[in-house]
């Protein structure tokens, strides 16, 4: 790894002229010893915007009428009034796009961020969430109320955390103030589900919530609300992806030598699928997701619950050690931080003494309900909400461009970048540009659905050679401004907002598209979709055949078994349903 150039593999001068499959072969050898292959500079970066996240908490802290002064930090960092401030500070944080889905490792490279530099233009793309069930939010296009309404979420995000409030057990901030802050943030949410996901609304807006109900019973609930954090992650680990995300994110960790992630395949670089030893990982972080937290709640002070924060906060820094792809860093920050209040200051507040019926039944619909139609019907609901998280099981696409159309998406579709392709160009060349996005679809090809889109290629286009194949995140990205590994943001509707702008001719843009895999089911929907005519093919792939194969195909059979559907649905039915 450099610090200033990328550490790429090490392909000759006909590498991009070869098959696909070949392509993706050395690239995901690449992966298993260097990952990513970051420069250093970039991993650095990182670091001193975590320092900038944590430095900007404590300055809206002091600022605060009534606030406490960084020497006497000691006194009131467990403060409900700090708590509140820093809870609103990483919500704006993340809904300016400086969190998660920042940076290159989330293919946002010049400029490093996108979100607040698209939400506040006018005529960039959004996707409404229910477009014909909710009055006044159908189209695509972001208008001048779009954009003032965001401005108006993060006006009263500042002016919420510039508000006063009294230090102490008691000291909060007035609920109205609040309500000021969640009400835009709600009817953003309602024309666009972009902008209300990457406020991780589920944590960060669901917190909101419990704020709105009397301080007595805002520890308790915030107990409640980081429990199901921990076991809605954990829940979504017991699957057969996980071992192949915790092999490919340590794969990317700086701070692991190559030997060790060569240990986490079963024998690199000709098997790489997970090894024992990456599979005890997987599993032994799931045991520590369920039966850490439940201590933690059980548990009022003492050695037992000193020792199981210890293991919690070890448990988050080694997440942050990997830079994972897509970056939950200051979550995991913030994590940290909840764990040593909620469950380390306030050890002696039991979890389940909540005194509000109402307040109850918002968490078990947040908490319980939502969660658990996700893993049932992950179609219905992003696995943000669904609390699905770095699990490997995410719905995904790949987007196949004729070569020579892939920039009409410049030419008709307002961004606030380049697309990574036209920003890596401007970095390294276009020879490097592509070699650096490839190893983005190793990654991909890495993990378990990736095999299947890798499989899929060809029974979308017949010649695979004819197309710049790229991942459905990095155009969600530059698109929408924002992605964090939600398929839902790049699938069929987002095809026809693009397809509106472009008017792609048939074949030109073609997207397969995979579903989560239900909890319930050991199968994953796929479909392929052509922007211009609509549904091709749609059927499923089964995980067992997934779990087996290796990051490539060979060439004599480069499908995969599927189970189609006989009938599929009408192009029109597919436009229809999105407008």
């Amino acid at each position: 790894m450099g610090f200033l150039a990328p550490s790429t593999a090490d392909v000759d001068t006909q590498w991009r002229t070869r098959p696909y499959q070949q392509r993706i072969r050395p690239l995901a050898e690449h992966w298993a010893t260097h990952g990513f292959g970051t420069p250093g500079i970039v991993h650095l970066l990182y670091l001193v915007k975590i320092t900038a996240y944590g430095l900007g908490g404590l300055a809206v802290v002091s600022a605060t009428p009534g606030g406490g002064a960084l020497a006497d930090i000691g006194s009131w960092w467990a403060d409900p009034l700090v708590y509140q401030k820093l809870v609103i500070w990483t919500l704006l944080y993340e809904v300016l796009g400086l969190g998660c889905g920042s940076g290159p490792l989330s293919s946002h490279f010049l400029p490093p961020v996108g979100a607040f530099l698209h939400w506040l233009r006018p005529g960039t793309v959004r996707l409404p969430p229910w477009p014909g069930r909710i009055p006044f939010t159908a189209g695509t296009r972001r208008t001048v109320a779009d954009v003032a309404l965001y401005a108006a979420l993060l006006g009263a995000a500042v002016w919420l955390l510039c508000s006063p409030g009294n230090r102490g057990a008691s000291g909060v901030l007035a609920p109205w103030r609040v309500a000021v802050l969640a009400a835009p943030l709600a009817l953003l949410g309602l024309r666009d589900k972009t902008v209300f996901l990457a406020a991780r609304a589920e944590h960060y807006g669901l917190t909101l919530l419990v704020f709105l109900f009397p301080v007595t019973d805002l520890t308790p609930a915030l107990k409640l609300v980081m429990l199901a954090l921990w076991w809605g992650a954990a829940s979504s680990k017991i699957n057969r992806h996980f071992p192949f995300v915790v092999a490919v994110m340590i794969s990317n960790s700086p701070l692991r030598p190559a030997w060790f992630k060569r240990r986490l395949y079963r024998h690199h670089p000709d098997d790489l699928r997970p090894s024992r030893l990456a599979a005890a990982a997987a599993h032994g972080g799931t045991i520590i997701e369920y039966a850490v937290p439940l201590v933690l709640v059980l548990s009022h002070g003492g050695t037992v619950t000193a020792i199981a924060l210890a293991v919690m906060v070890v448990f988050h820094l080694h997440i942050l050690s990997t830079f994972p792809m897509g970056v939950p860093l200051e979550w995991n920050v913030f994590f940290i931080y909840s764990a040593l209040v909620l469950f380390g200051h306030d050890a002696t507040v039991g979890a389940f003494t909540l005194h509000s019926p109402l307040l109850a039944a918002v968490l078990v619909l947040g908490l319980v309900v939502v969660p658990l139609l996700g893993h049932i019907r992950p179609d219905l609901v992003s696995f943000l909400p669904s609390m699905r998280y770095y699990a490997g099981n995410w719905p995904t696409s790949l987007w196949c461009f004729r070569k020579g159309t892939e920039h009409r998406l410049n030419k008709h579709i307002v961004k606030a970048s380049g697309l990574p392709v036209d920003q890596l160009t401007r970095l390294y060349g276009a020879e490097a540009a592509e070699l650096v996005l490839h190893q983005g679809l190793a990654w991909r090809a890495m993990h378990s659905h990736g095999r299947a889109l890798i499989g899929l290629l060809p029974r979308a286009v017949g010649d695979v050679e004819s197309y710049d194949v790229r991942e459905g995140e990095t155009v969600a990205g530059a698109v929408l401004g924002w992605n964090f590994g939600d398929g839902h943001l790049h699938n069929e509707q987002l095809v026809a907002a693009v397809q509106q702008r472009c008017g792609f001719a048939p074949g030109d843009l073609r997207v397969v598209l995979l579903e989560a895999q239900p909890t319930h089911r050991r199968r994953q929907h796929y479909r392929i979709v052509d922007a211009a005519t609509g549904l091709i093919e749609e059927g499923y792939v089964n995980v067992r055949e997934m779990v087996v194969r290796q990051p490539w195909v060979d060439d004599e059979t480069p499908e995969i078994p599927v189970e189609p559907i006989a009938r599929p649905r009408p192009a029109t039915e597919v436009a229809a349903a999105h407008e």
